[in-house]
Formats: C-alpha cells, structure tokens, sequence
C-alpha cells in the first residue's frame, strides 16, 4: 500500500492580481521521485517556497507524514525531516568537502561547535560524514578545499549536507543548474542511488534528467497543475506538449 507523503490541498497564493498558485493540490508517494515543471513564471518557486515555509499561503493545507505544516516555520519543518538544497548553509570554503560534511552532521546532532582538531578526530561526526560523501560521489574529494571544487562538484556538496539533515524529503530546486551535460548525467546517477531511500520533490528543467529520473510528473502552469502522470502519460498528453515540452523541442 502506497503512503503519502506530501499532500498539498487547494494551495492558493496570489501577488497583487497575480495567482502565483491557483488552488493547487499535489501528492508525492513515499519513496518516489516526484517532478514538477513549467515554464518560467509557472509558479514552481512559489509552490516549493510554500512546501519550506518560506512563504505563506493565503489558502490551503499542506500536510507532511500525516502532520500539519500550516504555521510551522522552515526550522521546525526541517526538524520534521524537509530538506531543501537552495537553503543549505553558507559553504566553508577554505575547508575541505569532509569539514564541511562533518559540521553539517554536528550540526544536526545538536551539538555545540567544537575546534576544527576536535572534528577532524571525532569519528561520530567523520564516519556519517564518509557515507555521505560515498552516497553523493564526494568520496575521492574528501580533503580537497571547497573553493577548488567545480561547479558540478559544488552542487553534488550542497545535496551532500541536505543529506547530512537525514530528510524524508528532498525538496530539490534545479539541481542541473549550470551544469554541462556530463556533469548534469553524474547528479542523475546520484540521485538514482538515493532513489527509495528518500523521497524527493524535483523542479528542474532539464528534461533528459526530468524524464530519466521521475515516477511521477506534474505540469504547472500559471500556477495550476494541468497534468500530472507517469512520464509516458506526460510525454503523450497534447495540452502539455502545446504549453509546455513543444518549448523544449
């Protein structure tokens, strides 16, 4: 029996005369991954704003793990088990990728912040921080500093320390952003090994990696999901191709 993780109900948020969404209902199936995409100015932003609490709808519900999210901050929502890579911290970047790992684990922890000698021997915070390295393919980049990181492997480290937060859900915000295509195929093949272990909101428009990594599919535009299906309904829906993938072709 399938369980919803996500459920999003009559979500309606409007800037001035502008519907940034417009009575929008959405679920995500634990364990899937979950697509949103649109064309710009669709309301994708908004609608995952509103998911973190970074934005306050004017209506509707949203409910996570069977808990209501409506009023609770992005913190408390992150302590719920959300994870957002746009709201990672600030990246340490004279540090290297496992310092930078490692104090994300701390932090999760809820510990106090120690000396960066103490982090570096204290196994409890290197050993999580190893698999999450293995997990996001940081693993031969581990004591390398993060400013001589490319832009590829800067991304693969943002998703590293949303990892670190251990979410039941990654709100994930274009993350082949910028990226050439060899580097947009190795976040797909990381994102597929995390497929089943974390369920995964993804809006992105990139749509090699849209359709190489979604169970599902919704279509949002003008802040209204006018389809939502598995990738082959989606591929073969007419008014997503006029409003949407003929843009793309």
């Amino acid at each position: 029996m399938t369980e919803i993780v996500l459920d999003v109900r009559d979500l309606t948020k409007s800037y001035g005369g502008l519907k940034a969404s417009d009575h929008l209902s959405f679920q995500l199936t634990r364990g899937d991954i979950h697509a949103v995409i649109g064309p710009n100015g669709a309301g994708k932003t908004t609608f995952i704003g509103q998911v973190m609490g970074d934005v306050r709808p004017d209506h509707g519900s949203i409910t996570f793990a069977g808990q209501s999210l409506n009023g609770l901050s992005t913190p408390q929502r992150v302590r719920l088990g959300l994870a957002r890579t746009f709201q990672i911290p600030r990246l340490l970047k004279e540090q290297s990728v496992e310092d930078n790992i490692a104090l994300a684990v701390q932090a999760r922890q809820g510990h106090s912040f120690l000396f960066w000698s103490a982090v570096a021997q204290d196994r409890s915070l290197l050993d999580p921080a190893s698999e999450i390295m293995r997990r996001s393919a940081l693993s031969a980049r581990a004591k390398v500093p993060v400013a001589l990181l490319s832009h590829g492997e800067h991304k693969q480290l943002e998703l590293a320390l949303a990892l670190a937060l251990r979410p039941q859900l990654l709100l994930l915000d274009e993350p082949m952003a910028g990226m050439g295509p060899s580097e947009s195929r190795a976040m797909v093949q990381i994102l597929l090994g995390l497929k089943g272990q974390v369920s995964m909101l993804l809006v992105e428009h990139d749509m090699d990696a849209v359709f190489a990594l979604a169970d599902r599919i919704s279509v949002l535009v003008y802040g209204r999901i006018i389809a939502s299906g598995t990738p082959q309904e989606i591929r073969a829906n007419a008014e997503v191709r006029a409003a949407y993938l003929g843009e793309e072709g």
